[in-house]
């Protein structure tokens, strides 16, 4: 098993951290806090321009044909730029779920569509609220002309601004305790259909979305009905180790700015770098970015690499250590930021506060340490 990145990656990641100090400097995401749409629409036809939009579509359907490994690359520095915008959600969990999932027809005639950036899909990434199964919060009805939806999906990102949707919704069975989930790609313009924003930390774009008898045609379904959680469950391992990587990049940037800041800060007639208790906190740091990174890339070659069988290793244990141990790594790394910066870093005005609001979001996202911790304890076997 060898985690080192090949020469494509390493050219990757200098030129995707050289794009982005250009085209997306703090500045810029400041900005676009307060832009309507979160994200800016000229940077996501950039990206597509450079292929990262379809980067682990494949060659056949409009992509570049990469792997885990090839996309853990790029979202490291992604997060280290804290770029906004659905990238998590669209290349990588509704473009897993669809090649998993979807038909032919449906791989040629959408993928293409994410992999351009002419369309912008989204999904809900904090999962699926079920009550013992009963009380669906969005229920698809069976009829002679396809579907109707009705119900709500929340924690949706960037739902107002994006084209598409991918929505789990469940139908009882003979029996109320039969439940079928089936996944739907709907498209946001449909008749019934409203999002509302939601408040959130570092004003992160996520919406509830409402379904009022919403019809769609057989075609919106991807895969067969009832298959949802079994197609959800390889994208969501793709999806948490991208989610992971996008939290070292982060965490070491903001390893690189105490550094240098502890060099420059001068407290008592000394740079506060010289003092012992500022050299522990970045020690820690250090081991801990290396730590999830090298966690990281063990989940992501995992992922990537095919049993004799065709079929991919359940990469379960190794998913759960990486994004137990990336949600620690989160926490450390604003806990050493705000230390080693003191007051100065609470103000809307400085960098830190803005790296802070982000880990915060981006902890949640795919389960959070304990959740992570509680899959591993099962896959232990405990």
């Amino acid at each position: 098993m060898d985690l080192g990145l090949n020469e494509q990656q390493k050219l990757l990641s200098r030129t995707a951290r050289e794009f982005l100090e250009a085209e997306c400097p703090i500045s810029l995401v400041r900005e676009l806090e307060d832009s309507k749409e979160g994200y800016s629409l000229e940077l996501w036809q950039k990206m597509a321009a450079l292929g990262w939009l379809g980067l682990a579509i494949p060659v056949d359907h409009g992509g570049d044909g990469g792997n885990l490994m090839d996309q853990t690359v790029l979202f490291e520095e992604i997060g280290r730029a804290m770029v906004p915008g659905p990238l998590l959600a669209s290349s990588a969990y509704v473009v897993r779920t669809i090649l998993g999932a979807g038909s032919h027809e449906q791989k040629s005639r959408i993928l293409p569509q994410f992999a351009s950036g002419d369309t912008t899909v989204t999904t809900i990434l904090a999962g699926q609220s079920l009550n013992d199964g009963r009380e669906l919060s969005l229920r698809a009805t069976i009829d002679g002309q396809g579907y109707a939806l009705e119900g709500t999906a929340i924690f949706m990102p960037y739902a107002d601004s994006s084209d598409m949707m991918l929505c789990v919704a469940g139908s009882l069975g003979q029996t109320e305790s039969t439940v079928y989930l089936t996944l739907f790609l709907v498209a946001r313009d449909s008749d019934g259909l409203t999002t509302n924003a939601m408040p959130s930390i570092g004003d992160y774009r996520q919406h509830e979305v409402r379904f009022r008898n919403v019809r769609v045609g057989p075609d919106a379904t991807i895969g067969q009905v009832g298959g949802a959680a079994t197609y959800l469950a390889p994208a969501q391992q793709w999806a948490t180790v991208l989610q992971c990587a996008d939290i070292v990049g982060r965490s070491e940037k903001i390893l690189e700015m105490v550094v240098e800041y502890s060099k420059n800060r001068v407290q008592f007639g000394r740079p506060i770098g010289s003092f012992q208790a500022v050299q522990h906190q970045c020690a820690d740091l250090r081991t801990a970015v290396d730590g999830a990174r090298m966690a990281t890339y063990h989940a992501a070659w995992k992922v990537d690499n095919t049993g004799n069988n065709g079929t991919v290793r359940d990469a379960s244990e190794e998913v759960a250590v990486a994004k137990a141990y990336a949600g620690s790594l989160s926490r450390l790394a604003t806990a050493v930021g705000h230390g080693i910066f003191a007051g100065i870093a609470f103000t809307v005005e400085h960098d830190m506060q803005l790296y802070s609001m982000r880990s915060k979001i981006a902890e949640a996202n795919m389960g959070d340490t304990d959740h992570h911790l509680e899959q591993l304890a099962v896959c232990m076997g405990l």
